[in-house]
């Protein structure tokens, strides 16, 4: 099942699936916690295509904050020449990870993570046969 939808979250767009996880830039919110994006412009359903202008209505994308993180350092270093003028500045920046639980669309989930009840069904047909 091919679901994805593309998502606007912190000046960017990206492609998410369910049951992936994606590094995002902070949001407030705990790890362990629930957040919904309703910036959804663009949700495809194995094949069922819905585009908004410029947000789809009635789609958001569900997910989990697994933790927070900070990339690496950027250095930053402007000069002069024959000024004696130095400035060297860093900067870190704070990010999330998060886990797409589900993708919905109108009220209805077209897209969810598989648990672990579903993955296990097939692993046990398996042994029977």
């Amino acid at each position: 099942m091919s679901c994805y939808a593309i998502i606007e979250t912190g000046g960017k767009q990206m492609r998410v699936e369910a049951g992936r996880f994606y590094d995002i830039e902070l949001l407030q919110a705990e790890p362990d916690e629930k957040v919904t994006i309703d910036k959804v412009l663009f949700v495809n359903n194995d094949g069922d295509i819905s585009v908004g202008a410029p947000y789809v209505s009635g789609a958001t994308v569900e997910g989990t904050v697994m933790q927070t993180l900070r990339s690496k350092k950027v250095i930053v270093y402007k000069m002069q020449p024959k000024k004696k003028t130095r400035k060297k500045r860093g900067h870190r920046q704070n990010y999330m990870r998060l886990n797409i639980d589900s993708i919905s669309l109108g009220g209805s989930v077209v897209g969810s993570a598989p648990t672990a009840e579903t993955a296990e069904a097939p692993a046990t047909e398996a042994a029977e046969a």
